[in-house]
This record gives structure tokens, C-alpha cells and sequence, in this order.
């Protein structure tokens, strides 16, 4: 069990979203052989939450797929108390739209709309080639068309770098939107796209809305690095800089911990290919986030598979994650940041 508390928060209102527990609440492997057979669902997560004294609540729009309205006023009861944020993403398919999402988001009394807007992940966008441009093409289109419904139902819509984007880019497309779009600030995934995360605290704090706290641990490659999960303060995100840059420009912020993937991310940054339709990044820069990286490196012949990875049975992955956040309460607790 996780038993370990969240004490009430002075710079950062703090709470959980379901991607650390990705296993234990049964979106990881589902609909296969490897699915948990007793996840905790929508249900069961946001119990939790509550009981570990969550400031806000992060659900995956997942959940959400047949539920009637009645439903959405009993899911809405539940979060009350804390900040809902609603999490969706582009599917990258023709027609698609963010009415259910809005209307959802609205309905649970959500003040956020969390977006990321393609499946790149690693950074690796050149090896989608021109379907690369495609994506951000249809990406910017259902922005500016549905963009204006979020900011009628009262939300903040606010788009992830997720693997995918840098800061100078999210700036660009939010800028576009109006006052009411901004970023959703992934505290580990600057990294996948070769830029320091505390250079884009810097960059985005003004636009920012919302963060996820993420840290990472590091293995070097011939390519690269692996950036490998680990509990939130155990790695290479410099958190403290981070809180010091965004207090300039914000009283508080809603932050949910979410411990990274089962899966490492092989960020292929030695390659020159994978540069291939990136700005320009200052050699400064990459050198001093390559430098947070060295600090939390492992050695090259670690075993850095999670217990997803080595596929150990459930019991085994539930124990993994929900350790992984009570370690994460506790790091964060020590930072001062709780």
C-alpha cells in the first residue's frame, strides 16, 4: 500500500495523474494478455489521490469513453475538494475534434485541458520523415478550430512537451491561441529533446499552466542515453532551480507526480540524424544538460529494466510503482517543495 501523505503545499498545489501507475490502475497492457486483472480504474485512482491528501487530480480521458451524464455529476462529486485536470491527446486522425474532450473536461468541473499533440516520443521526430510536418500540420489545424470552444467553457487548454517539442515551438503554437492556451510543463522531457530543463523553465514560465513532475536516471549509448524511470528526486531534474524560476512567475501551480514510463526512452542525440528538423540549441546548453544527465548515470552494462520489462508478475509491478511514489512524496517532502 502507498501509505505516505501529502502534506499541503506552498508554492506548488500537488497531487497525482495516473501515468506513474500506469499497471496499478489498469491502463498499462490493457486489453491484452498482460493487463491487471483488478485495476483500480477511474474509480479506485481518484480514491487514492484522495487518500494520499492530492491538491489535484489528473484523469485520463480513457476512462471516460462511455460514461452518461450521470455519471460524469458522480465523477464530478468525487473530485470535489481538489483541481480536476482532464488529460487527452490527438490521435492524429482526419476529422477528429476536441468536443468530447471539452464537454467532459467541463462536466467534472476541470479547470485544465491537458493535450499532447503527436506520437513522437525519444525526440525522435526525424524517423517520421515528412509524416513529421503532416502531424504538426493537423495538430495546429484543430487547435485554431476548437481551441475557441475550450476558452467558451471556461478551460485553460494546455499542451505537453511531450517527447516531442521543445519550449520555443509550444511558445509558438500557445502564443497563437490567445491568453487562455498555455504549456503543461513535463519536468523530464526536455531531455528527450535535447534541452535543460531549467533553460525551459526559463523559456515557458510565463505560459505555463500546469506541471508534471517527472525525473529521470541516465544510461549513456553509443547513440545517446536512456533516460530510465525513476522515483521523483532520485535523478537528474534539477527540482529546486525549477521552483525558483517558476515562483517569478507564478503564485501557485497545480504539479501532478508521475514517476516515467516501464519502458526507457533511447534518446539518439550522438546521431546527426536525429537532428534533422530541430532550432538550433546553444552548445552551452546541451552541455550543461548533459552534465545533470552524467551526474545521475548508470554504468553501461546496468540492468535497467523495470519489472514491466523483465515481465514479473503483477503483485511485482504494483509494489514497483506504488514504491516509487511514496519515495517520490518523500523526496519532494526533503526538497521543500511540499
Amino acid at each position: 500500500m502507498v501509505t505516505a501523505a501529502l502534506p499541503q503545499a506552498s508554492v506548488l498545489n500537488i497531487g497525482f495523474n495516473p501515468y506513474g501507475l500506469t499497471y496499478t490502475v489498469g491502463l498499462q497492457g490493457g486489453g491484452t494478455a498482460r493487463a491487471n486483472p483488478e485495476p483500480l480504474g477511474l474509480d479506485g485512482f481518484i480514491r487514492l489521490a484522495h487518500d494520499l491528501g492530492a491538491r489535484c487530480i489528473e484523469v485520463d480521458w480513457r476512462w471516460f469513453a462511455n460514461l452518461s451524464a450521470a455519471d460524469l455529476r458522480r465523477v464530478a462529486a468525487s473530485l470535489e475538494g481538489v483541481t480536476p485536470v482532464y488529460s487527452h491527446w490527438l490521435s492524429q486522425r482526419p476529422g477528429e475534434s476536441l468536443d468530447d474532450a471539452i464537454g467532459n473536461a467541463a462536466a467534472i468541473g476541470a479547470s485544465i485541458l491537458r493535450l499532447h499533440l503527436t506520437p513522437v516520443l525519444e525526440g525522435g521526430r526525424a524517423a517520421w520523415g515528412v509524416r513529421w510536418e503532416e502531424m504538426v500540420a493537423h495538430a495546429r489545424r484543430v487547435l485554431h478550430r476548437d481551441s475557441p470552444k475550450a476558452a467558451e467553457a471556461g478551460l485553460v487548454l494546455a499542451i505537453e512537451n511531450h517527447q516531442d517539442f521543445g519550449s520555443e515551438e509550444l511558445l509558438a503554437i500557445v502564443e497563437e491561441l490567445g491568453a487562455h492556451a498555455g504549456i503543461v510543463f513535463d519536468t523530464g522531457n526536455p531531455f528527450a529533446v535535447g534541452e535543460d530543463p531549467v533553460a525551459f523553465a526559463r523559456r515557458a514560465a510565463p505560459r505555463i499552466r500546469h506541471l508534471h513532475l517527472k525525473d529521470y536516471v541516465t544510461q549513456f549509448t553509443a547513440e545517446g542515453f536512456r533516460l530510465v524511470r525513476c522515483p521523483i528526486g532520485d535523478g537528474a531534474v534539477p527540482f529546486a532551480e525549477i521552483a525558483d524560476v517558476l515562483k517569478n512567475s507564478h503564485q501557485s501551480l497545480t504539479a501532478s507526480i508521475e514517476p516515467g514510463a516501464l519502458e526507457a526512452r533511447h534518446i539518439r542525440l550522438f546521431t546527426p540524424a536525429w537532428w534533422d528538423g530541430y532550432p538550433p540549441r546553444k552548445a552551452s546548453e546541451l552541455g550543461t544538460m548533459l552534465g545533470r544527465l552524467r551526474g545521475s548515470s548508470l554504468a553501461e552494462d546496468a540492468d535497467t529494466r523495470t519489472p514491466w520489462e523483465r515481465e514479473a508478475p503483477g503483485h511485482e509491478l504494483i509494489e514497483y510503482e506504488r514504491g516509487q511514489i511514496r519515495r517520490s512524496v518523500e523526496n519532494l517532502r526533503g526538497l521543500g517543495l511540499l
